[in-house]
């Protein structure tokens, strides 16, 4: 099997990529989570699940609410936090 037809064929496996930002209801809110691929990961983050280091070109998740969790933040966005996959899935 060539090269080509075989990463054709572990991308079906895979199945459909993930949408660019999908809402998830969690015990805690609503957020809106994003997969970062490994090549769009140029530096280090810290997931607050674990405390380590999501090492560059490491896919993960970048997990934000979708309201304000304060009066003193004016955008959700300012509270973006990068996770491991399996942090985040265990997160209840």
């Amino acid at each position: 099997m060539s090269r080509r037809k075989a990463a054709a064929a572990r991308a079906r496996r895979r199945g459909p990529a993930p949408s660019p930002a999908e809402q998830v209801e969690k015990r805690d809110g609503t957020w809106w989570v994003r997969f970062i691929t490994g090549s769009t990961s140029t530096k280090p983050y810290r997931c607050p699940g674990c405390d380590q280091t999501i090492p560059p070109a490491t896919p993960h998740l970048v997990v934000w609410p979708t309201e304000p969790s304060s009066f003193l933040i004016a955008d959700p966005l300012e509270e973006r936090r990068h996770w491991h996959r399996a942090c985040w899935d265990r997160r209840s």
